[in-house]
């Protein structure tokens, strides 16, 4: 194939997998809903699923096809691409500074920066054993027992507003449909996004690391990018950057991990050298500026410039 066709196979699979995981959540919230579960634990499990979903299978389909720099690569890049562009996107428009409630103050932001530490630690000398990505498990399965046994159930919950308790009924022949095809569009759409990296990592000479902290990092990152932006323009600051501090830490805990089990993961050079200290340094500004509780259109437009340098660095990497 020409490297054109492979970049519309690119393009198409990460839109199949974008889709994919819309279909699997709005359609799983309902259910979950359905079969009883509070809202408060859609909110934490599903939604927190359904936004890294695309993040998740294509790391497990990187790890099953012998690409094992793919996880990792695909974590920074997408937490890195969560900050930078996501934040600072929603601090721009915002035309204002967007704040940070107390809640997220004393619940996501320790959880994330717990996550964030775990993450480069484990991944510091390159590579991630299974042992440390049992680990990284244990400490995602703590998030989610913390979540579920300590946060208060009143409160509002991420993603599951929209659902009220009229809406508990029998899902229907059309949303299991969905449902299912949103599964195919993942998995499928994994299948053939990992195909397409190894082959334009080939034909352009590029690293598979670089493609994927890029491309497919910003790509499998458009379903926080859509709810976050959708809440920032509603006025609901916690759900936009709520949403973020969850899925950095679902992504830094379950997305590395269980890939983790099925092989030992490693990080290619650029990962490593630049990667590495981007994502741990991005994830450090981002803890102090949700602590400050007030994230000013100036640090938006710091953020995005901030990513513009990460860019030229990699591509400048020799």
């Amino acid at each position: 194939m020409t490297p054109l066709l492979w970049i519309i196979v690119f393009i198409l699979s990460l839109a199949a997998m974008v889709k994919g995981a819309d279909w699997v959540l709005n359609e799983s919230k309902k259910i979950g809903l359905w079969l009883g579960l509070s809202p408060f634990v859609v909110g934490v499990l599903i939604v927190g699923f359904g936004t890294s979903a695309p993040e998740l299978v294509s790391s497990s389909a990187g790890v099953l096809s012998g690409i094992p720099e793919i996880p990792v690569a695909n974590v920074f890049g997408s937490n890195i691409a969560n900050i930078l562009l996501i934040v600072g996107i929603t601090a721009v428009a915002s035309r204002k500074h967007l704040s940070i409630s107390t809640n997220i103050v004393d619940v996501e932001i320790p959880i994330f920066i717990l996550a964030t530490v775990l993450l480069v630690g484990v991944t510091h000398d390159g590579l991630v054993t299974i042992f440390e990505s049992l680990l990284l498990l244990v400490g995602f399965f703590v998030y989610i027992l913390y979540n579920l046994f300590y946060r208060n159930e009143s409160e509002p919950v991420r993603g599951t507003r929209a659902l009220a308790a009229s809406d508990r009924k029998p899902p229907t022949a059309l949303e299991l449909f969905l449902l299912l095809l949103g599964f195919v569009g993942l998995i499928g759409g994994a299948n053939y996004l990992i195909q397409s990296v190894v082959a334009l990592s080939g034909i352009f000479h590029i690293a598979v690391g670089i493609i994927t902290i890029l491309a497919v990092a910003v790509g499998t990152s458009l379903p926080e990018f859509i709810v976050s932006i959708k809440a920032a323009f509603q006025g609901d600051t916690d759900l936009s950057i709520g949403n973020i501090f969850g899925s950095n830490a679902f992504n830094a805990l379950m997305v590395v991990g269980l890939p983790g089990l099925i092989s030992r993961l490693t990080l290619d050079t650029p990962t490593l050298t630049i990667g590495l200290p981007t994502f741990a340094a991005v994830s450090l500004i981002f803890a102090f500026s949700g602590l400050s509780r007030r994230i000013h259109v100036w640090e938006g437009a710091f953020y995005l410039l901030i990513y513009v340098l990460f860019v030229v660095k990699l591509f400048g990497f020799s």
